[in-house]
């Protein structure tokens, strides 16, 4: 499989770097990102990709971790020493499931988009970083997912371990399913435990809403904008493939989270416990 196979490579010329459509591309997506921390490449995927992708979706879709359980947005234990109004001690109903990353082949579609010698160039340029700050996430359960969420299932407010996340929309459910973010809420230098707190009290003034179709690709700082997924309604299950880049190498999901959502950690999840460029909870 090339990526020809996958991607809309004539409206997205990821393999052109040095095009002049390549480079309007990028500019495009820099002010996005620059406004409000989004960008979205509607149907960076073309039909046939996907249809490439549900197949292996639905195959390992058996072998996510399904869990559910209440969490803060954090991922973190609760904290009597604090109010009890304090974000940290705002816990919400969790419930869907991942498939972890070690699912996925390299000849797979999904990790074909991932390692395609080009993708992790792309992707760094649009967000403006410099090539000493941007690495693939160093998780082998958690490097490239797919986020299973079935009737009834989403995903409450959060924010991410790593600083980029970029997913593709494979396929929705019925009804639901929206991504909800309030972009830029906390810097690596302040939580912004206030702010927080007025979203998690049900403050909607700066929340934004997507719905993303199938085949669209989403670039998302998720480690500074606090985010959520609303339930998904009717039989069919939402698929979102997720892609995972870090300005620090060698960094890896914590512990407790990666406990958490795959169900199991590796060695390497405690060799490199902490490794990470600031200071914010997880």
């Amino acid at each position: 499989m090339e990526l020809h196979d996958l991607v809309d490579l004539g409206r997205y010329p990821i393999d052109r770097p040095d095009s002049p459509a390549y480079e309007r591309m990028i500019l495009d997506l820099r002010r996005e990102l620059d406004t409000d921390g989004c960008a979205v490449l509607p149907g960076f995927v073309h039909d046939e990709g996907i249809a490439a992708l549900v197949k292996e979706a639905d195959k390992v879709a058996p072998n996510a971790h399904r869990s559910f359980g209440r969490t803060n947005a954090y991922f973190s234990q609760d904290d009597p020493k604090l109010r009890r109004t304090h974000p940290i001690r705002q816990f919400f109903e969790r419930s869907n499931a991942f498939v972890p990353a070690d699912n996925f082949p390299a000849k797979g579609p999904l990790r074909r988009i991932y390692e395609y010698p080009g993708f992790m160039p792309f992707i760094r340029a649009a967000l403006n970083e410099p090539e000493d700050r941007f690495f693939r996430y160093d998780d082998p359960l958690a490097d490239v997912i797919i986020n299973v969420v079935e009737e009834g299932q989403g995903f409450p407010w959060h924010f991410d371990t790593n600083n980029f996340t970029v997913t593709l929309a494979i396929q929705n459910g019925e009804t639901g399913g929206q991504f909800e973010y309030v972009p830029g809420l906390r810097t690596s230098e302040d939580e912004n435990f206030e702010g927080v707190a007025r979203v998690l009290d049900g403050d909607m003034r700066n929340v934004r809403q997507l719905e993303l179709q199938p085949g669209d690709l989403q670039i998302f700082k998720g480690r500074y904008s606090l985010h959520r997924v609303a339930a998904v309604k009717g039989e069919r299950t939402r698929y979102v493939g997720i892609f995972s880049f870090v300005e620090t190498e060698g960094m890896c999901g914590g512990v407790e989270r990666t406990k958490q959502l795959y169900g199991r950690v590796l060695q390497h999840h405690y060799d490199r416990e902490g490794r990470r460029s600031d200071q914010l909870l997880d």
